[in-house]
């Protein structure tokens, strides 16, 4: 099942809320409540066409494991850590499908890394190891960690070089459904294969990361974890569209715009 935030494209709907919604084939049906509580159908639906899809959470964090995928490690130079290596984005970072990844002047060489990101839908704390952890997750969706690669290097720690806004594209929707073990994650730009490869090559698994991390801070419903990316991660310039496609989830696709005087 595919959820989505959305806004009407009819004028007189721009100042409106933005509502949810469950995806029915070319339509989209209005729900009260969203995805990770309860919620029931509503009687209003729309054609896809009618509506402009944005980021389909409001994370109180977002939390990234980084250098998860060993080919991705080597190729930056890193080992493996011992254990994950994780780190935060502000939630003002985040931008919808098709919404622009502006780049920074601070900045020469920002880069993509597509990745599977996961919906916390029940709150956790302390999962212990016989935990069904993957009963806290509401679903799955598409993310673009944009980093300014340069910054994160002579920074060390990566909160500057990750978190500039428009540097956390998350969507188009949520997907419930996914088995999250064995999918393919790839990112493409310009049409271009840049990166590609399965979960199952993750170092530390989904289930692994949902309790490593509620160890460390309670996770709530809404909070977004980036599970981390495949090797091939290069460079974005103005003009650029970047598009990261999960499988069994979407495509989500944010076209690159130059930096702001």
């Amino acid at each position: 099942m595919k959820f989505g935030r959305f806004f009407l494209r009819n004028v007189a709907q721009v100042s409106a809320a933005p509502l949810y919604g469950v995806l029915e084939g070319n339509e989209v049906r209005e729900i009260t409540g969203r995805p990770w509580e309860s919620w029931s159908a509503g009687s209003r639906k729309w054609s896809v066409q009618d509506v402009r899809f944005i980021a389909p959470v409001e994370p109180s964090k977002i939390v990234c494991v980084g250098r998860n995928y060993a080919a991705h490690a080597a190729e930056l130079g890193n080992e493996v850590p011992k254990e994950p290596l994780i780190f935060l984005k502000p939630p003002s970072s985040i931008v919808g499908p098709d919404e622009p990844v502006v780049l920074t002047p601070l900045s020469q060489r920002v880069e993509h890394e597509g990745e599977l990101a996961l919906v916390i839908g029940r709150q956790c704390a302390h999962l212990k190891y016989d935990a069904d952890v993957l009963s806290y997750v509401a679903g799955y969706t598409c993310l673009n960690d944009v980093t300014a690669r340069d910054i994160q290097k002579s920074d060390v720690q990566f909160t500057r070089g990750k978190g500039f806004d428009t540097f956390c594209p998350i969507g188009p929707h949520i997907e419930t459904q996914l088995k999250p073990e064995d999918v393919l994650v790839e990112l493409h730009v310009n049409g271009a294969l840049r990166q590609t490869g399965h979960t199952s090559l993750m170092v530390y698994p989904v289930t692994f990361l949902v309790r490593w991390i509620s160890r460390m801070m309670t996770l709530v419903p809404g909070d977004v974890i980036a599970t981390g990316t495949p090797a091939g991660v290069g460079p974005l310039v103005a003009g650029d569209v970047a598009e990261v496609s999960v499988e069994g989830v979407g495509v989500l696709r944010n076209p690159v715009h130059a930096a702001q005087s």
